[in-house]
Formats: C-alpha cells, structure tokens, sequence
C-alpha cells in the first residue's frame, strides 16, 4: 500500500473516530436533548393551541353542463363542459362575482380577502367543480361557498353565453376544524428544536480543544504518552 492510500485509510478512520466520539457526546448529553424535544412540542403546541385562530372549510359542487336544449344532454355538451371547466374557475374569481357574494351577505371583506379565502378545482376527469371555502367562522364559510355557487348559476349563462350550470351539492355547517394540526405543529416544533440543539452541542464539541485522553495527545502531538494518571480518589 503506497503512502498516500495509508494516509487516506487513516483519515477515513479520523473521521470515523470523531464521529462516534461526537455519538458518545450526544449520549452524555442526552439529558438536554430530550428537553429540547419536549420544549419544542410545548411551545408549537401552545401556540397552536392559544395564538393560532382555527379555520373550516365548507365545500359546494357544481355540475358545469346541461343540455343544449330542453332534452337529453349529448356528446357535444359534456365535451364543451369539460373544456371548459377551467374557463369556468376562472370566471368564479371574478370581481362581478366575488363582489356580488360581499354584497349579498354583507360581508366585511375586500375581493382579494375572500379569493384567498377560496380553492376551486375541478374533480378527477370529470366536468364537477368543487368550491371550497376556508375561513376562521363555520357559518360564513358555508354562506360564502353556497352563495358563490348561486352566483355562479346565474352569471355563467350571461358572462359566457354557455349553458347553465347546475349545483350538485349545497354546502354544510362544517362542524370539524380544517387547520391548523395540532399533532403535526407538535412534531414540526418539538424536530426543529431537537436539531438545533444538536447543532449548538455540535459547534461546542467542535470548539472544545481539550485533552481528555492518550489518544487526544497522540493525534495532536504525534507522540505517545508513558504513563496515564488515573482518576479517583487520592485516599483510595
């Protein structure tokens, strides 16, 4: 083996060594980690629990197609549906919408407030559109989500000149908070202070050049040492 491949065993064996003795730092300081751990899930907890306000979410559906006439819907229909579902998003965003739906349940908040407020997607493969409503009250979630699908069913025919769309499903007083997770604030909080505590015990162990051992002597010094004073107690 040349020289430069010992020197490279050696260096690998280094770190090797370093890193078990920082494991073997960690396990001495175990008693802090664990604090920081629970600490960390106290306080994401508290905050969750008492700074945090809960939101719900209250969903509506709309069926973006109906005949073309007043008979059976065909081809032609669920394929214009279903291209144009996203146009159809789109529209739900707008001002002569949203505004209509403040002024309707005399809502204070602005346009932009109640579009942040709002998540429309269409569902699957499929011309169904599904407007959920997210808000800090139950109630005006579930008034804003039912009177946005309202408007929706009246403006589309007028602001598209496309057939009227049809509400599936009205929606309810949702009854179960929606956000924040109290269990997942608590994990998130109680990992980010557990690595951060690991990360100050790291920079101390790093910074710390004192000698506790033979092998500490040898690898700063290159020699080796005669003799080892033991610990204990001078009267035993």
């Amino acid at each position: 083996m040349s020289s430069k491949e010992k020197n490279n065993v050696s260096r690998t064996e280094e770190v090797e060594i370093d890193l078990l003795e920082l494991l073997f730092y960690f396990k001495s300081k175990w008693l802090f980690i664990i604090s920081a751990f629970i600490i960390g899930a106290l306080i994401a907890g508290g905050i969750t629990k008492f700074l945090i306000a809960p939101k719900y979410t209250a969903t509506s559906m709309m069926y973006m197609v109906s005949a073309s006439s007043n008979s059976v819907v065909d081809v032609s229909d669920l394929n214009i549906g279903k291209a144009l579902s996203s146009d159809y998003i789109e529209i739900m965003k707008t001002r002569p919408i949203v505004e209509g739906v403040i002024d309707d349940l005399g809502l204070n908040y602005t346009y932009g407030q109640v579009v942040s407020m709002m998540n429309l997607s269409v569902v699957g493969d499929t011309r169904i559109v599904k407007i959920n409503v997210t808000c800090t009250n139950p109630q005006e979630a579930m008034d804003i989500a039912n009177s946005l699908a309202e408007k929706t069913e009246d403006q589309i025919p007028q602001l598209m000149d496309a057939p009227k769309p049809n509400i599936v499903e009205d929606a309810v007083l949702p009854q179960v908070k929606s956000s924040p997770s109290l269990t997942k604030n608590v994990l998130i909080g109680a990992m980010l202070l557990t690595v951060l505590t690991l990360g100050i015990l790291t920079v101390i162990y790093l910074m710390d050049e004192t000698l506790k051992s033979a092998d500490d002597i040898e690898k700063t010094f290159g020699i080796i040492p005669l003799s080892v004073i033991p610990e204990g107690k001078l009267d035993e």
